[in-house]
C-alpha cells in the first residue's frame, strides 16, 4: 500500500510540475519578449510593454502557486527527496528564487511610479527574472534525467560545476526556446493589432528552432537515459511542434497555443518518465534514491491524498474561472494613461 501511495504522489508531483511549466512557461516567455516585441517611438513602446504585462497581469501570480504546491507536496510526501534535491541544487534553486522575487516585485510595482527610469529598471528586472529561470529550470531537470553524484546516504556530492555539462546546457536551451515560443503564441492569442502580427512572426521563427533544439535534447535523453515507452512521448512532442508551425502560419493562435502546451506537457512526461522509479537518479546508475526509499509514512500519504482529493478540484476550477473572465484580446487602445505617483509627490507625502 505504501508503494502504491508513493507512486500516486510521484504522479501528482509530476502533474504539479507540468502545470507549473505550462502556465509559468508563457509568463516567462512574455517577460523575455518585453525587449523583443515592442516597436515604434518611446511612448508607443511603453504602451506595448504595458500591454504585454496586462496579458499576464491577472494570472501570473496564480501560475506560481503550482510551484509552491509542488515544493510543499515534495516536502510532505518525499522528505528525503526534498532534502537531497534542495541541498544539492542549492545554488541554482537560490538563483531561480531570487529571480522570481525580483520579477514579481517589478511586475507589481512598475506602474506605481510614473517615471521613465523607474520603468526601464523594472523592465530589466522582469526580463532578467524571466530569462534566468527559463534557462535554469531546464538545467536542473536535465540533471535529474541524466543522474547526479550521490553518496551511500543519498547526499549530493557533485558540487555546482558538476551540474554544468553539455546535456544540461542543452536542456536549458530547450526550456528557453520552448518558453519563448509558448509566450509568443500566447501574446498572439491575447492581443490584436500590430503586436499580434509581430508575435506570430516571432512564433514562426522560434518554432523551427524549437524543433531542432528540443528535438535534439529529447532524442539524446531518450537514447541515453530513458525507457522504451517514452519514445511515444517524444513522437507526440515532435508532432505538436510541427503543429505549432502549421497552425501559427494559418493564424490559428488558439490551436498553436494548445499544441505548444502539449509540447511542454510531453517534455515533462519525458523527464519524470526517465526518472522513475527513482526520484534522484544516480549518475551512471550509482546510489539512486528511489520513490519507495524517499516516501513518507503510509499515514502521512493517506491524509495528504484525502486533502488533495477535496481541495485540488476547487483550486483548478477557480483558476479556470480566472482565465475565462480575462479571456478577451487586448490592444494598445485598452492601455490608459499612467496613473502612478511621481517622485515629487512621493517626497512631498513623505516629508
Amino acid at each position: 500500500m505504501t508503494v502504491d501511495l508513493a507512486l500516486v504522489w510521484f504522479l501528482i508531483i509530476a502533474v504539479l510540475w507540468t502545470g507549473y511549466l505550462v502556465l509559468e512557461g508563457f509568463d516567462f516567455g512574455v517577460g523575455m519578449l518585453m525587449s523583443l516585441l515592442p516597436r515604434g517611438d518611446a511612448a508607443h513602446r511603453e504602451k506595448e510593454r504595458r500591454l504585454l504585462l496586462n496579458t499576464i497581469g491577472p494570472v501570473w501570480d496564480g501560475n506560481e502557486v503550482w510551484l509552491i504546491t509542488a515544493g510543499g507536496a515534495t516536502f510532505a510526501a518525499f522528505p528525503e527527496w526534498y532534502a537531497t534535491l534542495f541541498s544539492g541544487f542549492y545554488l541554482p534553486l537560490l538563483l531561480i528564487l531570487v529571480a522570481l522575487i525580483v520579477r514579481g516585485v517589478a511586475i507589481e510595482y512598475r506602474g506605481k511610479i510614473s517615471d521613465a527610469v523607474w520603468a526601464r529598471r523594472c523592465d530589466l528586472a522582469i526580463q532578467v527574472g524571466s530569462w534566468v529561470p527559463a534557462v535554469l529550470w531546464g538545467v536542473a531537470f536535465a540533471n535529474l534525467v541524466r543522474g547526479v553524484q550521490l553518496d551511500e546516504a543519498h547526499q549530493y556530492v557533485g558540487g555546482f560545476w558538476a551540474l554544468i555539462n553539455p546535456f544540461s546546457l542543452l536542456g536549458g536551451a530547450t526550456t528557453l526556446v520552448l518558453f519563448l515560443l509558448h509566450g509568443s503564441v500566447f501574446v498572439a492569442l491575447k492581443t490584436d493589432g500590430d503586436i499580434r502580427a509581430r508575435a506570430r512572426r516571432w512564433a514562426g521563427v522560434l518554432a523551427p528552432v524549437a524543433v531542432l533544439v528540443a528535438g535534439g535534447w529529447a532524442v539524446w535523453a531518450q537514447v541515453a537515459f530513458s525507457a522504451t515507452w517514452t519514445w511515444a512521448v517524444v513522437a507526440v512532442a515532435a508532432a505538436a511542434l510541427v503543429g505549432v508551425v502549421l497552425t501559427n502560419r494559418a493564424g490559428r493562435e488558439g490551436w498553436a497555443f494548445g499544441l505548444s502546451a502539449v509540447t511542454i506537457v510531453a517534455a515533462a512526461v519525458l523527464i519524470f518518465g526517465s526518472m522513475y522509479p527513482d526520484v534522484m537518479p544516480g549518475l551512471d546508475g550509482g546510489n539512486a534514491l528511489t520513490v519507495a526509499e524517499a516516501s513518507s509514512t503510509p499515514y502521512t500519504l493517506t491524509i495528504m491524498t484525502w486533502v488533495a482529493a477535496f481541495l485540488t478540484p476547487l483550486v483548478i476550477l477557480y483558476q479556470g474561472w480566472t482565465y475565462w473572465v480575462f479571456r478577451r484580446r487586448l490592444t494598445v487602445d485598452h492601455i490608459p494613461a499612467p496613473a502612478g505617483l511621481t517622485w515629487k509627490k512621493i517626497k512631498e507625502s513623505a516629508f
